[in-house]
């Protein structure tokens, strides 16, 4: 069986139903901890929910029940990304020029293990500021992309793109809404993230 899915569970499982409380056993431990295991933790911590995806076959099962979950098919989407077009013309969700788009398909360039996050660039969002984007992302990602830091994630990028250096990098952190009282999170623009995890080691 897959480490990941034992640690993110099989895709048929109904994402992110555990409560966690404030105690993070990871932080300030610089210790053996895998990354993944670190990732998982943090992600659900703040609000992510992940759906991990053995193949590409239970990636396009999974993205379809997330869409009707939701209700979104036949509805508008915005997606930055010509490789990503096929899953939506395949569910007749359209994405050019986009009126009212009711959630972000996207891939992105890391997921941050050490704080839970998610590192965009321009790659997949454009110019775009998050309040400029819709609060609903699919985000569409592999299991190599996971990362301890920023700092890898930065250097990652810096190796990857030797020619045409992406810009507006950022990171996402939080994807539910906050206390009013929750001063730690004032400013932040949280978003309602599935994560399609696909396994690729």
């Amino acid at each position: 069986m897959s480490i990941f899915r034992k640690i993110f569970g099989s895709s048929s499982e109904t994402p992110n139903d555990t409560n966690e409380n404030d105690f993070n056993p990871f932080q300030g431990i610089d210790s053996q901890i895998p990354v993944d295991e670190q990732f998982t933790y943090n992600f659900k911590k703040n609000g992510g929910k992940f759906l991990y995806c053995e193949n590409t076959a239970e990636l396009s099962e999974q993205f379809e029940n997330i869409l009707e979950e939701n209700d979104w098919f036949e509805s508008e989407a915005m997606c930055l990304e010509s490789r990503l077009f096929r899953m939506l013309e395949d569910n007749k969700i359209s994405f050019d020029k986009p009126q009212d788009p009711k959630f972000l398909l996207a891939s992105c360039e890391n997921l941050i293990a050490d704080e839970g996050s998610v590192l965009f660039s321009s790659n997949q969002i454009k110019q775009n500021k998050p309040n400029d984007l819709p609060d609903n992302i699919v985000l569409v990602a592999t299991t190599s992309q996971i990362i301890l830091n920023k700092g890898d994630g930065l250097r990652g990028i810096k190796k990857r793109y030797t020619t045409d250096y992406p810009t507006n990098i950022t990171t996402f952190k939080y994807f539910e809404k906050v206390k009013e009282e929750d001063f730690l999170h004032y400013g932040s623009s949280p978003k309602h993230l599935y994560l399609l995890l696909l396994e690729d080691l």
